[in-house]
């Protein structure tokens, strides 16, 4: 008996366990997903099971995590606690969760991280730690069983010291982010314990530690981003007679501050660093004129970056920035820059032919204008350049530009798109080579020879094209999007032509005499114009439409003419009807419980129960009545009853009155009545007309009761009391015959 209540108590106990969980987060259930995010928890659901993988509890009121909570939920994967008011954790919490791969503790109120949480947590992935409030990692790594450790972000606007040691464990990381905004002391040589560091963020305000940062991360990280730092003063190298190779290929500033000194310093700085391939400033501020220190910047050798990239750069009094003379000797080997949504006018003509390595420009949304766009691309300038973005100025002659552009021999891609020309040229000069020319949202009202023949892509969607008709031989791909076209262009002058997009167009027409089908695979490759489809194979889904339409149409008229003609009353009326057939005509004697079946409205009743079958049932011998209200059968259906009451008395009396007519009950126990007994030609029904009633306010699906009205002597109820009795006495010789 000890055993059986033991396994009662563990099952009780896995119940209310289970009850618990639902009763705190109801999404969660015995799927392998558990949401219980923003539901006001203070606590950790009971009730957790193996087969939850993902449980997510962000955004809640939690402050503690116990040793208990999570001890049954050891195939958990992912564990998402970030936003709630964590502040101390058991040190053994986390101690099942072997298979968990990713662990959320961000924005919570940890004052301190402790290895033990972390201790067996074998399998994980990622870790989020950022947003809480401790100040440092401790005296070792909190992170040295996390063998397998993919991404980490940690730090907080509290986080200050970053030690030896703190990183220790961790060997290859995908991606390192850290809040640093405020770190005031790092000690050379923590970060170098990470082998390999694909992409590392660092939000950094103290230029006074940015340069030990870096030298640590030269040989392991291969994107280094630092947001909102000032860049420094700097002159001490940044390699320091290092032997080892260079890892870093990539160098990110967002949101930084530089000075004409301090941007020539990194100049000098970065060329030591031989890996570096690729420099990106993104929403940086620069604050100077361009006096850089030209001189030193040449004599310090050559820049291995080949990539370039400003995106919305503010320079202060942009206007009276210098030309940047002097620096031509360090562009030369650059092949891709990118300088957009950064007020560019210009590049002097002196500067622009020292860019005889660059393949790639990109000059987009920046304030270039026709009259600059000579200096821009003078003769002799940009002579590799392939690709040439731009797009979002304030070009306005599309004949100047074409001109200016036709001096980049090399050139084969050009975007001009959401520059406002307006109007096209008949003739415009361009490279020979160029293939790929977007004209795309530049307000010209038709196409002309201007756009050479050369193209292989060409795109002029979103202006007021009414037609297109060019010959373009070697055009692959042409894109007419959001114009006013009403018929296809024909197919001969673009023979070679892959992709055609005409969406948002008013086409009505097409040649087809120059197209052929694709699909249905029955017809493809036939001209459009030898082949007749059906309608159905042609707008399928427009029939399927229109059939489901009408479909719908016409159950809805049926359904309005059957609620009018009450076919739905005649249905069920037939149904019983059927079903009652299938019975013997009459009721076997020995069945016959009662002297009549009184069918009446409700209405009615109080004259039937107080008059009519006070009168019968207290006669000598008494009548035995059928009332529906006391003698039909709990819980059957009704119709059924009415069937089965009819048949087990020898009469039925109706109770006609204007209420009776608009009883639907009372309709259900005539029909009846008239199926039963009506059709057999007896006198087992027995009319009692209540109260005068026209044969005419009769409803037209009682028509053999108004024929029986009509043919059929009925019993009418006087208003004299002195004729009464001789009523009741009728009644009583009708019910006996």
């Amino acid at each position: 008996t000890w055993r059986v209540l033991a396994i009662y108590m563990v099952l009780a106990a896995n119940l209310s366990e289970q009850q618990a969980l639902k009763q705190a987060c109801s999404s969660c259930d015995a799927s392998h997903l558990c949401n219980c995010s923003s539901m006001g928890l203070d606590f950790i659901p009971l009730g957790l099971t193996a087969k939850i993988t993902v449980l997510n509890l962000a955004h809640n009121r939690i402050k503690h995590i116990q040793s208990q909570d999570l001890q049954q939920a050891v195939n958990l994967r992912a564990l998402l606690l970030q936003s709630n008011e964590i502040s101390s954790i058991d040190e053994d919490s986390f101690q099942s969760l072997a298979k968990l791969e990713l662990l959320d503790l961000s924005n919570n109120s940890l004052a301190h991280l402790s290895p033990l949480w972390f201790g067996h947590l074998f399998s994980l992935q990622h870790l989020h730690l950022q947003g809480n409030c401790y100040r440092d990692l401790g005296q070792s790594s909190p992170f040295s069983s996390l063998r397998n450790l993919s991404s980490l972000h940690l730090g907080n606007p509290q986080f200050s010291v970053i030690r030896q040691g703190n990183f220790e464990g961790i060997e290859l990381l995908h991606k390192l982010w850290i809040d640093g905004s405020n770190l005031s002391q790092y000690e050379q040589g923590s970060l170098k314990s990470i082998k390999e560091i694909n992409h590392m963020i660092i939000n950094l305000r103290n230029s006074n530690i940015f340069s030990d940062i870096v030298r640590d991360l030269l040989h392991s990280v291969t994107w280094l981003e630092v947001t909102e730092i000032k860049l420094p003063v700097q002159e001490k190298s940044l390699v320091q007679n290092s032997t080892r190779s260079f890892r870093i290929q990539k160098l990110t500033f967002k949101e930084a501050f530089f000075t004409d000194q301090t941007i020539s310093q990194a100049i000098v700085l970065l060329k030591e660093i031989t890996s570096l391939k690729e420099f990106e400033a993104i929403n940086c501020v620069l604050e100077g004129k361009g006096i850089w220190n030209t001189k030193e910047i040449a004599r310090s050798g050559q820049s291995f970056v080949e990539t370039v990239t400003v995106i919305k750069v503010v320079i202060q009094n942009f206007h009276l920035f210098f030309d940047l003379e002097g620096m031509e000797s360090q562009i030369d080997q650059l092949k891709r820059l990118t300088i957009a949504s950064s007020n560019v006018f210009m590049v002097p003509c002196k500067l622009a032919r020292h860019f005889s390595s660059l393949l790639y420009l990109d000059f987009h949304d920046n304030l270039l204008v026709n009259k600059r766009l000579d200096e821009t691309i003078c003769k002799g300038s940009w002579p590799s350049l392939q690709t040439l973005n731009l797009s979002q100025n304030s070009l306005k002659s599309l004949e100047q530009t074409a001109k200016y552009i036709s001096r980049l021999s090399k050139l084969n891609n050009l975007d001009i798109s959401q520059n406002n020309f307006g109007e096209i040229p008949d003739v415009c000069e361009w490279p020979k080579p160029l293939k790929y020319l977007n004209l795309s949202s530049t307000q010209i009202p038709k196409v002309t020879t201007c756009i050479p023949s050369t193209l292989e892509v060409l795109d002029v969607s979103g202006n007021n094209l009414k037609e297109f008709g060019l010959q373009l031989p070697f055009l692959k791909e042409l894109y007419l999007t959001r114009n006013q076209l009403k018929t296809l262009p024909g197919a001969a002058p673009i023979p070679n032509l892959v992709a055609l997009s005409v969406r948002r167009n008013k086409l009505n027409s097409f040649s087809k005499e120059e197209y052929v089908c694709d699909s249905p695979l029955a017809v493809r490759g036939a001209q459009v114009g030898t082949v007749h489809l059906s309608l159905m194979e042609c707008h399928r889904s427009l029939v399927v439409s229109l059939i489901c339409v009408l479909v719908f149409l016409v159950i809805l008229v049926l359904v309005a003419v059957g609620y009018k003609y009450h076919v739905v009353w005649y249905l069920r009326m037939t149904w019983a009807w059927l079903r009652a057939k299938r019975k013997p005509k009459r009721a076997p004697p020995k069945d016959v419980c009662y002297d009549a079946f009184v069918s009446y409205s409700e209405n009615d009743s109080e004259w039937v129960e107080n008059t009519m079958v006070r009168e019968l049932e207290q006669a000598c011998p008494p009548f035995r009545l059928c009332l529906h209200k006391r003698d039909f059968v709990p819980g059957k259906w009704i119709v059924d009853n009415i069937i089965d009451c009819i048949e087990k008395s020898r009469k039925t009396l109706f109770v006609l009155s204007e209420h009776f007519v608009q009883s639907e009950w009372c309709k259900y126990e005539l029909d009846f009545s008239h199926f039963r007994l009506f059709d057999e030609n007896n006198d087992a029904a027995i009319l009692i007309l209540l109260e005068p009633i026209q044969s005419q306010a009769i409803p037209k699906r009682f028509c053999k009761l108004r024929k029986i009205m009509n043919t059929k002597t009925y019993l009418e109820w006087p208003a004299e009391e002195e004729k009464q009795q001789m009523f009741w006495e009728n009644l009583k010789g009708a019910l006996k015959s």
